[in-house]
């Protein structure tokens, strides 16, 4: 590395925590302050250290435990009929640097991420005993390229791989693949700036919808690089036949279904370098045919002019989203819980948020819980997991993937510490 680009690494990786997080940024109605652009964004990311003899926060009345360790970067997990859980596990990507900022970027997000190489399988727990420990782990499928997404329907597991949609036959109880897997569809993968394809199912299980992220933060590779991308394809499960749900979308990590109304839902992350308190990531439901701004505008008509050539219908036709969950916190996961999970969180949505790097002050690295009221996500979050930055700013862990187990229990994904957490109300 040039010595120019090394000092600017090692100045902003050691900036202190030295400032105001920002205004109010979470909840319907966020406060959204004027761009920042400078030479370089910020950029700071909490260095990994060891969890020992700790454990996540979690609310008083509940209790958490690691129920599987030493996995191959965990990031989305999936609860079977019968309470196994299904793991998918690895990373893909690696998108050519374009600017000298990049490389920076690329170099700092790399000091916050575990040293395990990419599992690319998918690895099934199982408490047999329903006593809470699953004492049974064996690789359910293996030589995947970069799985992500879940979903389960029509006697099949679907996965999300970073080039394709593909199925396994299953049958309950069964504890590994019985074939290859079965290709439905072809995604984007070239280039792959955003690599991870996430993935949920209709409740009739006809279609299948899969959040393909952009090709760049805001159209540095050109237009022609995000064909197909920034946006939820819907895909048939019986024919492969695809189309474009819901457009301008940019990252869209992570999709769910609202249980009671079929509505799809996704968190999605929005674009950077224009200040530690913008652009906030978000919580949405998702119209068909909707557009969300990316990349000409944000959070509805807050015009991006780095954006060329711009579109002004675009703009005026730009959504709002539901629900911000503030700038940067790198929302990978959301799940609609149960009343199994207690009176207090019984309605609303858990978001898994991995946390920044592009902020002095770090944020997210933690679990949510955002309240709804008549189907809509109202008031302010609630921590439900914490405590994955220690007290000297280090990460000790990485939030992913959430499901909710029905019978009540809260499964993240942790990709740092490659853990599996699991939590319940106290007995």
């Amino acid at each position: 590395m040039r010595p120019v680009l090394l000092m600017a690494v090692a100045a902003l990786a050691l900036s202190a925590c030295d400032g105001n997080p920002g205004p109010q940024q979470r909840g319907p109605s966020p406060e959204l302050p004027e761009p920042q652009r400078g030479l370089l964004p910020d950029m700071r990311i909490p260095r990994p250290t060891a969890w020992g003899n700790d454990r996540p926060t979690v609310p008083q009345g509940y209790t958490i435990q690691a129920i599987a360790t030493d996995l191959r970067i965990p990031r989305q997990t999936l609860i079977l009929p019968n309470g196994d859980i299904l793991v998918a596990e690895g990373t893909g990507g690696n998108a050519p640097s374009l600017r000298p900022k990049d490389f920076i970027a690329g170099f700092i997000k790399s000091l916050g991420k575990t040293s395990v190489g990419s599992g690319n399988r998918l690895t099934l727990l199982r408490d047999a005993d329903g006593d809470g420990t699953y004492e049974f782990r064996r690789v359910f499928a293996e030589n995947l390229n970069a799985p992500y997404g879940l979903a389960l329907a029509n006697n099949s597991i679907y996965v999300a791989n970073q080039d394709a949609l593909v199925r396994f036959d299953y049958r309950e109880g069964q504890t590994e693949a019985s074939g290859p897997p079965v290709r439905v569809a072809e995604l984007p993968s070239a280039i792959n700036h955003h690599w991870t394809k996430a993935l949920t199912v209709s409740l009739d299980g006809r279609f299948l919808f899969v959040g393909i992220g952009s090709n760049s933060n805001i159209t540095e590779r050109g237009m022609e690089a995000e064909v197909g991308r920034a946006m939820v394809w819907q895909i048939d499960a019986g024919t492969g036949a695809h189309r474009p749900y819901a457009t301008g979308l940019r990252n869209p990590t992570a999709l769910t279904i609202q249980p009671d109304t079929g509505q799809l839902w996704a968190v999605v992350n929005e674009r950077d370098e224009i200040g530690p308190d913008l652009v906030p990531d978000y919580l949405t439901s998702v119209r068909e045919g909707g557009f969300y701004g990316w990349p000409y505008s944000y959070w509805g008509q807050n015009v991006d002019p780095r954006a060329q050539p711009q579109d002004p219908e675009k703009v005026a036709a730009a959504i709002r989203p539901d629900y911000s969950l503030g700038a940067h916190v790198a929302a990978l996961g959301v799940a609609f819980s149960t009343p199994a999970m207690g009176e207090a969180f019984a309605e609303g949505v858990f978001v898994g948020e991995h946390g920044s790097w592009n902020r002095n002050v770090p944020t997210g690295y933690r679990v949510v819980f955002v309240p709804f009221r008549d189907g809509r996500p109202t008031g302010t979050p609630i921590d439900f997991v914490s405590g994955f930055l220690n007290g000297e700013g280090n990460a000790r862990g990485r939030p992913v993937g959430v499901s909710v187990d029905p019978r009540g229990a809260l499964i993240v994904a942790d990709d740092l510490s490659n853990t599996v957490w699991r939590i319940t109300a106290s007995r």
